[in-house]
Parts: structure tokens; sequence; C-alpha cells
């Protein structure tokens, strides 16, 4: 019985603990449900929020852009006069004072008469000549021209220039630069060229009837333009007066006109070096110098030749004088002074290159290829300046300048050309003797 009755107990507490258990999980199920419907109705307010959120933000977006759009409209309605990209200058002085210059005025400007200048211009227009574009004008023939007489004749600085004829400093520097090309290219074929048989034996004899020098077409010299110190090689520049500066070889005929110019070599370079590695050099030892029908002087066979100083070295085609010891003879004195006489066309012809164009004697704020342009284009200059019978003003001459020392050639072994000197010497002398005997 009692064994029945535990076995009751025990089925009855069993039926009790899964009852219990069953609604500890329906309960737990209920519970579970609440959540989920907790959640989705959480979830649907946070989209309902999202959403109220996102249409605030696109109403603010929406009304910043109409007020930025609304800024814009405003400022385009009262926005200033645009600005254009060209400052404007003024260009007064060459408008309208310089077209009422006189010809003096001009001469003493531009270094040229105002007929010069339009004849420059003329020649210069095919090769100058520049058009309008759509967005600015360009320089005129004109203006193009004198800017670059004007940075020739005083030297000034870009800057003056630019303000003085109211363009850029950079077209200013435009236009000197291309000025110089291109009277190079259309004016040194016309009056800067190697003379022919022709024009020699003519020089030949002005020499001659001048100075009494037969047979001589030319002087040589060199002259010292000062530049500023370049990046590069600067030590090579640097002359014996210890100041920076390119070499100017030049031959002149006997009007003082250049018929030769070599420009650029660094100032360091000795006078017979630079004589050398110019084309003048390979002229006279390819027999240039040697006319085909030669003069005899004192039993000696002379062809043309040119006069230098005592720093070049003594050939057939090139006389210098005798190095002064103290021992000279006579006649060699004579032969000196003679030959130094007929060398003062080159001095001459170097004062008023120099006079006219200040560029010359004066730094320049130009580049060492642009001053070498400069320089042959002041060359060519000068030639069309004295062919055109130009005004040479005597104020214009700089005071003399101190030379650079005239390192003569040893060259004690060397016979070229001295038969010819000895010829000439002796030439000079039968002169000298006749003069006096007229005299008497």
């Amino acid at each position: 019985m009692e064994e029945v009755t535990v076995i009751l107990i025990l089925i009855f507490t069993t039926f009790q603990m899964l009852w219990l258990r069953r609604r500890q999980i329906e309960e737990s199920e209920r519970n579970l449900r609440e959540l989920k419907r907790r959640r989705e109705r959480l979830r649907k307010r946070l989209e309902f929020t999202m959403e109220s959120a996102d249409a605030s933000l696109f109403d603010e977006l929406l009304r910043r852009r109409n007020q930025t759009l609304r800024q814009v409209i405003a400022s385009f309605r009262r926005r200033r006069p645009p600005v254009t990209w060209i400052r404007s200058r003024s260009s007064e002085w060459w408008d309208n004072t310089v077209s009422g210059f006189t010809d003096g005025q001009w001469i003493k400007h531009f270094r040229v008469s105002s007929g010069t200048f339009q004849y420059v211009c003329h020649k210069l227009q095919s090769v100058m000549e520049r058009r309008d574009t759509k967005f600015r004008l360009c320089v005129p023939l004109r203006k193009r021209v004198a800017i670059g007489l004007w940075k020739l004749a005083t030297n000034s600085k870009y800057r003056n220039v630019a303000r003085l004829f109211g363009v850029g400093i950079t077209t200013a520097w435009r236009c000197v630069s291309e000025f110089c090309t291109a009277v190079t290219e259309v004016f040194l074929p016309r009056l800067m060229q190697i003379p022919d048989p022709e024009k020699l034996a003519e020089i030949s004899d002005y020499f001659e009837r001048r100075w009494s020098v037969p047979n001589c077409v030319g002087v040589v010299h060199v002259s010292h333009i000062p530049i500023v110190a370049p990046q590069e090689y600067q030590c090579d520049y640097l002359n014996q007066q210890d100041w920076h500066s390119v070499i100017l070889q030049a031959v002149v005929d006997g009007r003082g006109l250049f018929w030769h110019v070599c420009v650029g070599i660094p100032g360091s370079v000795h006078d017979a070096k630079v004589l050398k590695q110019s084309d003048l050099w390979q002229l006279g030892n390819n027999a240039f110098f040697q006319p085909n029908e030669t003069r005899n002087i004192g039993g000696q066979e002379v062809g043309y030749y040119l006069i230098g100083d005592a720093a070049y070295p003594l050939q057939k085609w090139l006389m210098k004088p005798y190095f002064d010891t103290g021992t000279l003879t006579g006649a060699q004195r004579t032969y000196n002074s003679i030959i130094c006489t007929a060398r003062s066309v080159i001095d001459n012809a170097f004062d008023r290159l120099q006079g006219r164009w200040q560029c010359l004697v004066k730094r320049s704020d130009c580049n060492v290829n642009l001053v070498k342009s400069m320089v042959l284009t002041c060359c060519i200059l000068h030639n069309l300046c004295e062919s055109r019978g130009e005004v040479f003003r005597e104020e214009w001459r700089w005071p003399a300048a101190p030379q650079q020392p005239t390192v003569p050639v040893y060259q004690e072994r060397v016979t070229e050309g001295t038969e010819v000197r000895e010829a000439l010497l002796h030439y000079f002398a039968s002169l000298q003797q006749l003069t006096i005997n007229n005299c008497t």
C-alpha cells in the first residue's frame, strides 16, 4: 500500500513539475512575443522619425541652395566692370612728345635723324611687322624700332625704357632683341661685307692717298665691352683691368667703316689669341690678302695687309710697329710714326661708335648673348650713320678710357712678314727724305 502511495506521489510531482515547466515556457514565449512587438513598434517609430528628419534636412538644403542662388544672381546684377589682362600704361611721351621732335631732337635722343629712322623702319618692315590679335593690339613697328634705338643710344634700364614708351618690361626686352636680330638680318649683308678685289683696291688707294701707306686695306684693333658678370665662367670674362667684358675685334677701312667684326670672346683672352680664334685669321692664311698683281716695294713683292698694334703677331698680311726698347733707329721711328698715324682711323671709329651708342661704354642689364647681338647691331648702325652722313656731336665723345695693357707677342724666331715690314721701312724712309729734299 505504501509503495502505491509513493508511486502516486511521484507521478503527481512529475505532472506538477511538467505543468510548471510548461507555464514557464509559455510565459517565456509571451515575453518574447511582447519584446518582438515592442521592437517592431520601436522600429516603426524610428522609421517615422528618420523620414521626418530627412524631410527636414532636405528642406534645409533646399533653403540654403535657394539662398545661394539668390546671392549669385544679386552679385551678377551688381558686378563690377571686368578687369582686363593687359595693364593700362601711358605712352604719352611717344605718342605726343616724340611726334613733335625736330631733326636735331631726333639726333640728340635716338642718335639718328628722322629721315634715317624712317629708312630703317621701311627696311625692317618685312621682318618686324606684327599683326593685332583678338586679345590686344600689337606694338607698332615705329615704336619697336624706337625702343631698340633708345636702348642702344642711352643704355637705360629696361624698367625706364618700358615706362617711357608705355610697354611692359618684358615687351621692351623683346623689342630690343628682335630689333637687333632684324638689323643684323637686313643690313649686315648690305653694310658690312668682306671686300671683293675691287673694293680692296679702292680701300688701298684711299690709305695711300691719305696716309702714304701703300697696299693697306684696313686697321685691326679690339675694344672691351663691359658686361654684368655672368653666372658661369666669370673668371674668363675678367680682363686685365679687373672688370668683366667681352671683346669686340674690328677691322675698319680708311673712312672708319667696319668691314669685319668678331664679338663675344671673353675679356681675359689676349688680342693675338682673339685674332687666331676669329675667321679673319683664316682669311689671312687663305691668301685673301694676296691680290692677282702684287706691288713691288723696294724690291719686295707686297700684297695687301692690315695694320695692328704690338699685341698682334707679324704676318705678311699684318703689319705692326717695332717694339720700342729705346734703341730704335731713325728709320724705325719714322715707320712707327706713319703706322701709328694710319692706325688712328680705328681709334676715331671706336670713339664715334661708342659715343653714339652708350650701351658699349656702360655696363648693360642684359645677358651676354644679347650684349653680343647689341654690339654687332651698333657696328652695323655705325656704318649706316657714317655712310648717310649722320651728324656726330662732339659732346657724345667719352673721355679717353684706360686702354687694356698691350702685351707684345714674343716671336724672336719668327720671320713671317719681316721682309714686307723692312720693305715698308725703306719706303717710308725714302718718302721722308724726299719730303725733306722738297722742303729745302
